[in-house]
């Protein structure tokens, strides 16, 4: 479930250096989130940085990007191959050796 702005948004600064993911960005009128990048924070917190900033609360889930949390968490791994960088085991995946 990538997360969303909505336009009760101050542009107040907050959410952008808090994403992980640099999923946010500065649209024409407000902030805005990549649903793309947006992991809602899985693979590096346990809760969404972003809304736990944001002083005004909008910051929901947005439906038309409704994502189970190993959904998340794969897009979590791609991205971070995509960076050249290795992503941890997933959360209570067994060690393999």
């Amino acid at each position: 479930m990538a997360l969303m702005i909505t336009d009760e948004c101050i542009n107040c600064d907050v959410c952008e250096p808090e994403c992980p993911n640099q999923a946010i960005y500065l649209g024409p009128e407000i902030y805005e989130i990549d649903p793309g990048k947006c992991t809602e924070c899985v693979g590096h917190f346990d809760e969404p940085q972003c809304v736990q900033v944001c002083p005004v609360a909008c910051i929901p889930v947005n439906p038309q990007h409704v994502e189970t949390r190993e959904t998340l968490w794969q897009k979590f791994q791609r991205l971070q191959a995509a960076k050249g960088q290795t992503a941890p085991a997933a959360p209570g995946a067994a060690a393999q050796g």
